[in-house]
């Protein structure tokens, strides 16, 4: 009898787009996680960090959280649900139940537990087992790694990496280690959430957040002898390094960026000591449109018309009417670009979702690399704000946002 496992992350409860609740959408992924585990017998789920989308979700969002996990549960009593959390995440109150949610199979990890021996084994490594009670497969559920979570290491005498690399690779070859002499040579999946060096982020979607300063980590620091790792934090399916290390990517686009993805659970299966695996896509809970994309961008004028050919239903709900994004030409509003789209908007059954404006391919005389260079020494904060300003909105900052500048500044320094 093969185990069956769902690994997935990022999913992010609570978030908002432009102002827009992501409630509806959120409640149709976990009827579409509940309705694949049940179609394809799945035993466990595996999910690599960002349950919440800030560090102190609603009771709304923690009820959400709470329904799609007793729905799982509910597919057959053996059920495992193993969660841990991300970046975004409160880990102390998101393992705070931890008690119960052991009670019905559902283990949550919030942070590195350790005992004088190492890692807490009992908390971290958790068995998955078939109907028929056999254990085919242990997690080794690893949060995201805080700093306090981190073991110390030397400074000097390593080459690779620097210390906070070095911390993170003595974590997991730690766990790894410790691991294998409790299960032996048994199948071992390992969760992380964090960047993955050559992996594929989604600009404006992910933080920059491993700690210490430090962006990514090399794929070598999870240890080969491992049948998969179960990554979160970056939004786009995709494996990085060697085939079993995968991101599952996020249920659905958390921004612009993430418009054009194949959103995706990933299926794995594991039979007599080996491991496959296959994306599963997902269905769009709401439409996402990014207007005037691949284009030089649209004028005011022009927008209707590309909205009229959507064919829009006036009759969805709210909270179910399509995100829409546009791109922009550079051109001169009296009140401001992002208020004329949205007063356009108005008349459609759509919901904002921001606007970018495209800067125009311009040739001109070539530059040498000396005279290009600026020393951001030389600018002055206000020109720096300025300039993205006008780069975002396609007008230059009023009186009032550079007020808020100056306020911000002076908060700062």
């Amino acid at each position: 009898m093969a185990l069956r496992v769902l690994h997935t992350a990022d999913w992010h409860i609570g978030q908002t787009l432009n102002g827009w609740s992501r409630a509806f959408e959120h409640e149709q992924f976990f009827k579409q996680l509940a309705e694949l585990a049940r179609e394809h017998e799945v035993d466990a789920l595996v999910m690599a960090g960002d349950v919440f989308d800030n560090q102190n979700p609603s009771a709304d969002s923690t009820r959400q959280f709470y329904e799609a996990i007793a729905a799982l549960q509910d597919q057959t009593p053996h059920f495992t649900s193993v969660i841990t959390a991300g970046n975004h995440d409160p880990a102390g109150r998101l393992e705070a139940p931890g008690v119960l949610m052991d009670r019905v199979g559902a283990h949550v990890v919030g942070t590195v537990h350790r005992t004088g021996e190492g890692l807490d084994l009992d908390q971290h490594l958790v068995p998955l087992r078939t109907a028929d009670g056999t254990i085919h497969a242990h997690v080794l559920a690893i949060p995201f790694p805080r700093a306090a979570d981190l073991p110390r290491v030397s400074e000097e005498g390593e080459p690779e990496g620097s210390v906070i690399v070095r911390a993170v690779r003595a974590l997991y070859q730690d766990a790894v280690s410790q691991a294998r002499a409790r299960i032996g040579d048994d199948p071992l999946i390992v969760t992380g959430h964090l960047h993955v060096w050559g992996a594929e982020e989604s600009e404006g979607a992910e933080r920059r957040i491993l700690v210490g300063g430090e962006h990514a980590i090399p794929h070598s620091v999870f240890d080969e002898n491992v049948a998969y790792v179960a990554l979160g934090h970056l939004h786009k399916p995709q494996r990085v390094g060697r085939d079993t290390i995968r991101y599952s990517g996020s249920p659905f686009p958390m921004s612009v960026t993430e418009q054009p993805y194949h959103h995706s659970v990933t299926l794995l299966e594991v039979e007599n000591g080996g491991l496959t695996y296959r994306q599963i896509p997902l269905e769009r809970p709401v439409a996402f449109h990014r207007l005037g994309r691949g284009e030089e961008g649209l004028s005011l004028d022009a927008l209707p018309a590309v909205l009229d050919e959507l064919a829009l239903d006036d009759t969805v709900p709210l909270d179910q009417r399509p995100f829409v994004h546009v791109d922009l030409k550079p051109q001169v509003s009296g009140s401001g670009l992002r208020v004329e789209v949205d007063r356009l908007l108005e008349n459609y059954p759509v919901r904002g979702a921001g606007i970018s404006i495209v800067s125009p391919v311009t040739e001109g005389p070539e530059i040498t690399e000396a005279a290009a260079l600026v020393r951001l020494s030389d600018l002055e904060p206000e020109d720096l704000f300025k300039t993205a300003f006008a780069s975002v909105h396609g007008e230059e900052p009023e009186a009032a946002h550079l007020e808020l500048f100056h306020r911000a500044a002076a908060e700062i320094e």
